[in-house]
């Protein structure tokens, strides 16, 4: 007969079973409703951070903008700046070169100059005299040597102001070169989005980096170097009008002191001229004067002459008349008459004698004064020849170079030219 076995396990109740089976439900309600709980807390969560990772991209994307906007204007204004620097650079160069170009040319005129004094010293005598034209030479070469003073100066001050313009462009170019840099990186930033292939983690990317700067130093620092550049430029400006006055000036002083010591050439010329010609015309009226008085002389040695003669006739009568005989030696009319001319001869002939001596010491002191005339007319001959060398040197201040000719040579005193007579007569002289 077969047996029921009852396994051997712990039984529960019914109203356990009805427990278990509502506290199942009762936990599994609880969790979905905490599940649903988070889930909507979850979906806030994404749609608040989703919005607030978008605007805050599209900030800091604005905000980048702005930025390269920022940087982009300071770059054109740096490019503008630059611009005006390398132009008034170059502006400043042309006119230290014209400066030093016109230091240059006074070279010239200093030795046309001393040349002249030169020429002037082998005036000889009498003619080596202090005179306007000596006096307007020595002017015009303190003249040249301000003006050189002068522009030398200004040489210098366009040197240092260039140097100064190269180091302001020097710190605005790396200035310009870091704004271009960093419009690359920001632009660079721009152009990122969420797909790009080259975004990835950083390493403590929040970090301030040593030698950073506020946005005040950073906007302090271009406008000192834009302020900067642009007063050393009102400088630079203000230095080439100054230069161009200076050129200006010493040139018109100098073309003055040209015109002053050429008007005194021409004066002292016509001067001297004027007393070559009184010169010459006192030996023109001296040699006739000797010519008449040596005509007068060889007149008076032949009356002298002839006066003997009639003194000899006169002494011959009364020897011859000493042998009449006896009483026939007497002192008749013929005896005084003869002594009378005897008388009169020699007191004729003493005279003449006296005038003879006194026409040979006033032949001799005309023949002393006619050397001295003539030393002097030498004298300004050679004195005009030297001025109009000197004139001639000083055509090379209006004549170019490569037309100038000289119209006496300096060397065999010959002219190439046609000269006047009293002119061709000082240079044979001298």
């Amino acid at each position: 007969m077969a047996t029921l076995s009852v396994k051997p396990s712990q039984r529960f109740r019914l109203p356990d079973w009805h427990t278990n089976s509502y506290l199942l439900s009762t936990n599994a309600e609880r969790q979905r409703d905490a599940s649903h709980q988070i889930r909507q807390e979850a979906r806030v969560l994404r749609n608040e951070t989703n919005n607030q990772t978008i605007w805050d991209e599209h900030d800091n994307r604005t905000r980048l903008e702005e930025r390269v906007d920022t940087v982009n204007r300071w770059k054109e204004m740096l490019d503008k700046c630059l611009t005006d620097l390398d132009a008034e650079i170059d502006a400043l160069t042309q006119m230290k070169e014209s400066a030093e170009q016109n230091l240059q040319a006074k070279n010239l005129p200093l030795d046309v100059a001393i040349e002249c004094l030169t020429l002037r010293d082998s005036r000889r005598d009498i003619d080596v005299v202090k005179d306007p034209v000596e006096e307007e030479l020595h002017k015009e070469v303190e003249v040249i040597d301000a003006t050189k003073k002068a522009l030398q100066r200004k040489i210098g001050q366009s040197f240092e102001k260039l140097c100064l313009l190269q180091e302001v462009r020097q710190q605005l170019n790396s200035d310009h070169r870091g704004k271009m840099e960093t419009l690359d990186i920001d632009r660079g930033c721009l152009s990122l989005n969420l797909k790009s292939p080259n975004i990835s983690l950083k390493i403590n990317p929040t970090r301030v980096p040593d030698g950073s700067s506020t946005l005040q130093q950073w906007d302090d620092f271009s406008q000192f170097s834009k302020n900067r550049a642009e007063a050393e430029m009102k400088e630079a400006v203000e230095l080439r009008e100054a230069i161009a006055l200076t050129i200006a000036e010493t040139n018109n002083e100098l073309e003055a002191q040209r015109v002053a010591t050429e008007f005194a050439f021409r004066k002292r010329l016509r001067e001297m001229e004027k007393v070559y010609s009184e010169l010459k015309w006192q030996e023109k009226n001296t040699l006739e004067e000797i010519t008449e008085l040596q005509k007068d002389i060889q007149h008076l040695e032949d009356d002298l002459r002839r006066k003997f003669l009639n003194l000899k006739l006169c002494h011959t009568r009364l020897e011859s008349r000493t042998y009449r005989p006896n009483v026939e030696l007497c002192r008749d009319q013929a005896q005084y008459g003869l002594t009378d001319e005897v008388h009169q001869l020699e007191a004729i002939i003493a005279a003449l004698k006296q005038k003879l001596a006194q026409a040979q010491d006033a032949l001799d002191a005309l023949y002393k004064h006619l050397a001295r005339l003539q030393a002097d007319i030498a004298c300004k001959a050679n004195s005009m020849l030297l001025d109009t060398k000197c004139m001639d040197t000083r055509r090379k201040l209006t004549v170019p170079a490569e037309k100038f000719v000289p119209e006496v040579d300096t060397f065999t005193r010959t002219t190439n030219r046609t000269l006047s007579p009293l002119k061709s007569c000082q240079l044979e002289l001298a």
